[in-house]
């Protein structure tokens, strides 16, 4: 007789608290603790005007305990954010499509690819400081900050014509999960691009407090693109994480 023997089960709400909560706990620990005990190496431009707030690069990579607690969390999310990625792949292509269902499907694995490039970039920057090489720092932020924002937008694009086909209407959770996608990725989007253009205005005309507000606008672009991914409570709300198999065991008439 076969049964099955479960050695691991995790809930996704548990697992989405625990990947969600670790960078946005980094990122708020190490720009305290810069604030708070290397204010002025951390907040010092080349403009040396007067500046507040340390950029996400000075504040996760220059200094201890600083570095050492972003990697580490960075590290530990990574594994399950990979297993989202795919698992998001199977969602989205359970749903039926009327037309162009073959194009569908490789945009859903188009999106898959995004989404580990995207995790696969952060881990890179993270543990390849500006100080330690900054053209590849410098490089894997381009490369995250792009196949982040195609990736949200494919989601929202794909969430929306997936439930448009011949499988189903979405349930509240997942008509709040892709109002939430839209509102984050057009409130990131905006975001980011003030922050460029503060960071290309600060090297442009040293003015004072204009990079204090590209690094404010920084810490808004990491905390949105965690909410965007957080989004992933709703949709797997009912689903969980097992470890198990099957074991067998011979039985014999008395």
């Amino acid at each position: 007789m076969a049964y099955q023997s479960v050695l691991f089960r995790l809930h996704f709400s548990i697992l989405s608290n625990i990947v969600a909560g670790l960078p946005f706990f980094a990122t708020l620990f190490c720009v305290i603790w810069s604030v708070l005990f290397n204010f002025e190496e951390s907040t010092a431009t080349h403009c040396r005007v007067a500046n507040y707030l340390p950029s996400i690069s000075a504040a996760i990579g220059g200094y201890i305990p600083q570095r050492n607690v972003w990697r580490i969390c960075i590290a530990l999310h990574a594994f399950p954010r990979f297993l989202i990625a795919c698992a998001y792949y199977r969602y989205h292509v359970r749903f039926v499509v009327d037309t162009w269902s073959n194009i569908y499907t490789i945009l859903a694995g188009l999106c898959t690819l995004l989404h580990i490039v995207e995790n696969f970039a952060l881990v890179i920057l993270t543990y390849i400081s500006s100080l330690d090489n900054r053209e590849i720092h410098e490089n894997m932020f381009v490369l995250f900050m792009v196949t982040s924002e195609i990736y949200m937008l494919l989601t929202c694009f794909l969430y929306r014509w997936g439930h448009s086909g011949k499988g189903r209407e979405m349930t509240p959770a997942e008509t709040k999960s892709f109002h939430y996608k839209v509102g984050l990725f057009i409130f990131n989007l905006s975001i980011f691009m003030v922050a460029v253009y503060m960071y290309f205005r600060h090297n442009w005309y040293c003015e004072r407090g204009v990079y204090t507000g590209f690094a404010a606008c920084e810490y808004f672009v990491v905390f949105s693109n965690i909410a965007f991914h957080y989004t992933a409570k709703l949709d797997f709300h009912d689903q969980v994480l097992i470890l198990g198999g099957e074991s067998h065991r011979s039985s014999k008439a008395a």
